[in-house]
Order: C-alpha cells, then sequence, then structure tokens
C-alpha cells in the first residue's frame, strides 16, 4: 500500500463541451466566473477573507464544475461574454453583467442569478 487513494469507475460530464471525461486526470475544477474575471468585475476591493470564500464557493453548486480539463485550459480567464463556444453551454453560464444578452439567446429557459459570498 502506497497511503495514495485513486479514483475508479467514475464519469463527469462536460458541459463545456459535451464530453463524458472517464478518468479523474481528464477533469479540472473550473470556476465559473474566473478569479481574474471575479476582480475585474468588481471583486478588487475584496478582502483576502472573502476572495478566499469565493474561490472554494461550495454553498452554490453553480460556482464550481467538473469540466474536461483541455476545455478549462482553453477557457482561462475568459468572462462569459467569450466561453464557452457551445451556445447550449452559454445558457447556463452568465454572469450579472451579460445576462440580458445571454438570456436573449436562450429562449424557454430560466435564468437565475444569486449574488457569491
Amino acid at each position: 500500500m502506497t497511503g495514495r487513494c485513486r479514483l475508479t469507475g467514475a464519469a463527469w460530464y462536460s458541459w463545456y463541451d459535451d464530453a463524458t471525461i472517464t478518468s479523474a486526470r481528464g477533469i479540472d475544477i473550473d470556476h465559473m466566473v474566473p478569479l481574474a474575471e471575479a476582480h475585474d468585475s468588481g471583486g478588487y476591493p475584496w478582502t483576502a477573507q472573502r476572495r478566499q470564500a469565493y474561490a472554494n464557493d461550495l454553498g452554490d453548486d453553480r460556482a464550481l464544475a467538473a469540466v474536461s480539463a483541455r476545455s478549462n485550459r482553453r477557457k482561462a480567464d475568459q468572462d462569459p461574454t467569450d466561453w464557452p463556444p457551445r451556445k447550449e453551454a452559454r445558457c447556463t453560464h452568465a454572469e450579472h453583467q451579460v445576462l440580458t444578452d445571454v438570456a436573449a439567446a436562450c429562449p424557454n429557459r430560466v435564468i437565475t442569478v444569486q449574488i457569491g459570498p
């Protein structure tokens, strides 16, 4: 026994690129709104404690997402006006500033905004 755990037999759906990932090495946990984007969109005066709370927000299932490592690395710190490229995925990935524009392109879809910590 090496003392290391290994996850086996799992699958994750990466809605960024409509792919099912079966290897834990193939996924990343992504911030729906990148930390740099949160900073640029009004989070710059946040305290270190509030930045940490935002970065590790487990209280909102929309804050962090398991997505393919490939798509997450292509995303970098793009905001929702540019990401994700798949139209169907954009309908669930929006920040307050662009919500109206994104929602207009997503008929029959309810989009809810909740201010993070």
